[in-house]
């Protein structure tokens, strides 16, 4: 099947939105629901983001994950496709992309949501585990929107979501790896946004704290701070429905995380000091 943008009428084209007091309007912002595709959506950040985005209304959706059972379960509850697939084998993330389009003729949302994460000394952790967290949460993450940018840049609206960390804006002690991962996605999503200036596709980089999700079940090594306190996965989705929605770059979660990636840029050797002393 081709896969060649629709025609782009008033029905089917992201409108821009002016943003008040600016003159500018900021690329990919909806003017309705549309087609979305989202990634890692078997559970925790990514289930949300696809609940979130059919409790709106209107958006049709390609939901992506490596469990098949849980997937299907979540893509039943509201009705979009789950394509069950794991985006480090190689060709997954075309075959992914491909049904996608097949399916939505067009994806006007991309939320990269697919992510695993590891805790312990870096010294003592496994190859192969390295590996896995460059190819989740990176790697796939580049293929899979590689993919489907050129479809989104002939349409000339859209919208890319990664989800960062804020382990990548300031690095977190037994996290090296996931720390290094989740900083490149975050330069990533900078570099691209200065690329796709102008084409009508937008970027926007989210950024969690804590969230509570089976990820630190499946890490290695559970949660046991008591600051700060996990937030529930609905409130990442809400921040990213609202990101879109208003078309902006970046987004911390909850808002006060900016503040420490802030004093860590400003002050590094002042925030290098204070970490290594709090954790």
């Amino acid at each position: 099947m081709s896969h060649a943008p629709s025609p782009a009428g008033p029905s089917n084209r992201t409108r821009p939105v002016t943003e008040p007091g600016t003159g500018t309007a900021p690329a990919g912002v909806p003017a309705r629901p549309g087609t979305a595709l989202v990634t890692g959506a078997s559970s925790g950040i990514g289930a949300a983001v696809a609940r979130r985005l059919a409790a709106e209304g209107g958006w049709r959706l390609v939901l992506n994950g490596r469990d098949p059972t849980r997937l299907e379960h979540v893509a039943a509850d509201i009705s979009a496709l789950a394509v069950a697939a794991d985006l480090t084998r190689p060709g997954a993330d075309r075959r992914v992309a491909e049904a996608a389009l097949d399916h939505l003729g067009r994806v006007d949302l991309v939320v990269a949501g697919a992510g695993v994460g590891w805790a312990g000394d870096f010294t003592g952790m496994p190859r192969a585990r390295i590996e896995e967290l460059v190819g989740t949460d990176l790697l796939a993450t580049l293929h899979l929107v590689r993919g489907l940018l050129p479809h989104m840049v002939a349409a000339g609206s859209g919208r890319v979501v990664l989800l960062g960390s804020v382990a990548g804006s300031v690095g977190v002690r037994g996290e090296a790896v996931y720390s290094a991962v989740k900083a490149a996605v975050a330069t990533f999503a900078d570099a691209l946004r200065y690329e796709l200036r102008g084409t009508g596709v937008g970027v926007t980089h989210v950024v969690p704290g804590v969230v509570d999700t089976p990820f630190f079940d499946r890490r290695g090594a559970p949660y046991r701070r008591s600051w700060p306190r996990p937030v529930p996965p609905e409130r990442v989705a809400d921040a990213v429905l609202t990101a879109v929605r208003r078309g902006k770059d970046e987004v911390y979660v909850p808002g006060w995380l900016r503040l420490p990636a802030r004093v860590r840029g400003a002050a590094p050797g002042l925030y290098r000091r204070l970490a290594a002393q709090f954790g």
